[in-house]
């Protein structure tokens, strides 16, 4: 089967978006720190809007856990997450610009890693290491929108999950409270709502729309 042009793409977008809003779509770059539950979906719902490039970062292999509610594939067990997801993007959005960092970020790498990108998604599992992103964010790149996430575990309302804006450039998706250190476990679709509030949010950010 023939794959749609560049241009026919772009089109179908801009007949679902809106002209004015897929040109910065497209003219958009985010990287996304964690490629689980939320970054994988996340990152989908990116491609699938057009947005015209994605930095992908985590260290992690696609283990048989992950599959209930990440962007794997059985077939895929085994790789790295960030070239597992890079494959699975480049089906949905061809012309999408993908790169990616197989590595682990900590205090020292952030800011030369994230640096030069306008929008920074985080997505990581442990409230340390997301405490250990934003601060460092905040700290190192203050002029870049971060977008990140907390509490999204168990099978609790999906409308609990809610985008609050903490300040001009951070923002922050869940319910702030469920944690899966709590013995509550992760369903697919309430991380999914979780990772939707942030990948809109993203969205919101690159149309110039700042409020929650």
């Amino acid at each position: 089967m023939t794959i749609p042009t560049k241009e026919e793409m772009y089109a179908a977008l801009c007949e679902r978006h809106g002209a004015d809003i897929q040109a910065k779509f497209a003219a958009g770059a985010v990287a996304v720190c964690g490629l689980g539950g939320l970054g994988s979906n996340a990152a989908v719902h990116l491609a699938r809007a057009g947005v015209g490039r994605l930095h992908l970062i985590d260290f992690d292999r696609v283990d048989i856990s992950n599959l209930n509610r990440q962007q794997y594939f059985p077939d895929q067990l085994g790789q790295y997450k960030t070239e597992a997801l890079a494959e699975t993007l480049r089906r949905i959005a061809p012309y999408c610009e993908i790169t990616s960092e197989t590595v682990k970020l900590d205090a020292k790498n952030i800011p030369k890693l994230l640096k030069g990108y306008p929008v920074i998604c985080e997505a990581f599992d442990r409230a340390d290491q997301k405490a250990m992103l934003v601060n460092c964010v905040l700290e190192h790149l203050p002029e870049a929108y971060l977008v990140s996430a907390s509490g999204m575990a168990g099978i609790g309302s999906a409308n609990e999950i809610q985008t609050r804006r903490i300040t001009s450039h951070f923002y922050l998706c869940g319910d702030g409270r469920s944690d899966v250190a709590d013995g509550l476990g992760l369903i697919s679709a309430r991380v999914g709502v979780c990772a939707s509030h942030e990948a809109h949010m993203i969205l919101r950010l690159l149309a110039g729309l700042e409020s929650s």
